[in-house]
């Protein structure tokens, strides 16, 4: 069962960084929303639980990274 649930998460992540990038580039949404950099921010974090769940390592780092920036663009949204 655990298994599954973050199967579901790494599925999520995918689902949502492909999303919020196609949300961007059709004009849908605005890069410097919320929505975009939470989209961001969770499904980062989606594919960093995966990742380490199966000792990929790079892609974890990367995500790393991805949720790092969308953290300081969420905090530069409410300041």
């Amino acid at each position: 069962m655990k298994l599954k649930i973050i199967e579901l998460f790494g599925w999520y992540g995918t689902v949502a960084i492909v999303g919020a990038y196609a949300l961007v580039s059709f004009s849908v949404i605005q890069s410097n929303s919320f929505l975009y950099q939470f989209l961001n921010l969770t499904g980062a974090v989606g594919i960093v639980l995966i990742s380490f769940n199966k000792k990929a390592y790079q892609p974890a780092v990367l995500n790393i990274i991805w949720t790092i920036i969308a953290l300081v663009a969420i905090g530069k949204i409410f300041l």
